[in-house]
């Protein structure tokens, strides 16, 4: 994987620096992104150098076309992209009577229509090299739903169509479109919306997964390994469902 770059998108999360982290450990030269705490994405990247990996920090706001244009301008200056994480997302929830048109706009937003934002000007580029792994990153509640989520299961379910369609447009050009959906994850956004007890009887293996789990497999679908699956909404949920 040496000489490729790849772009993770809220790349100083929780579960997107586990994923920088491994795709540098892989060889690729990583661009972290972060919507507003750039000081957060140089210190994921200041770190992935200090362990003998190449990567730069970046700030933008994915639901902002312009921005998000100017920022993809600078990065392929530097060279062609490969390797595509769309990490970046958030939550907002409410149950759906209660919930507001904001609270499901920001979370279309952010979550369907950043993943456009930013993968539609880069699907040209990627062509031209004739190689490339885009991986979208999903959720449980997109395929089994979720009270109280209505906006987010419905953001990600798209992205799940939005997977599949776009896998079929790029596949004779050998590029991969690929999505993850992580169930309970470990991490910082979700520390204390689920204790022992709860993980427990939701989880048939009894615990949260481990960011570095998920940056596993999404390692393995940005490697050569990887190369004849596309299409695919691969869960890593411990046996949810």
């Amino acid at each position: 994987m040496t000489n490729k770059r790849a772009l993770v998108t809220g790349g100083s999360g929780g579960i997107g620096r586990a994923i920088c982290e491994r795709l540098a450990a892989d060889g690729l030269d990583v661009v972290v992104h972060a919507n507003r705490n750039l000081a957060t994405a140089e210190a994921v990247a200041a770190a992935i150098r200090a362990a003998g990996g190449s990567a730069s920090a970046i700030a933008f706001d994915l639901t902002d076309a312009a921005a998000t244009s100017a920022a993809l301008e600078s990065i392929l200056a530097a060279g062609p992209l490969q390797v595509l994480v769309n990490n970046a997302g958030i939550h907002d929830d409410a149950v759906f009577p209660g919930m507001s048109a904001a609270q499901w706009q920001r979370v279309i937003d952010v979550n369907l229509n950043g993943f456009f934002n930013i993968t539609q000007p880069l699907t040209l580029p990627m062509i031209r090299t004739r190689w490339g792994r885009i991986i979208n990153i999903s959720s449980v509640a997109a395929i089994a739903g979720n009270r109280g989520q209505v906006n987010y299961a419905a953001a990600k379910g798209a992205l799940h169509s939005a997977t599949k369609a776009l896998a079929l447009e790029l596949a004779s050009r050998g590029i991969t479109v690929n999505a993850v959906a992580p169930g309970l994850i470990d991490t910082a956004m979700s520390e204390g919306t689920f204790d022992a007890a709860a993980i427990a009887q939701l989880v048939p293996m009894k615990r949260a997964g481990r960011p570095q789990e998920v940056a596993d497999l999404v390692g393995f679908l940005a490697s050569e390994q990887a190369g004849y699956i596309t299409g695919q909404i691969i869960s890593i949920n411990g046996g949810m469902i």
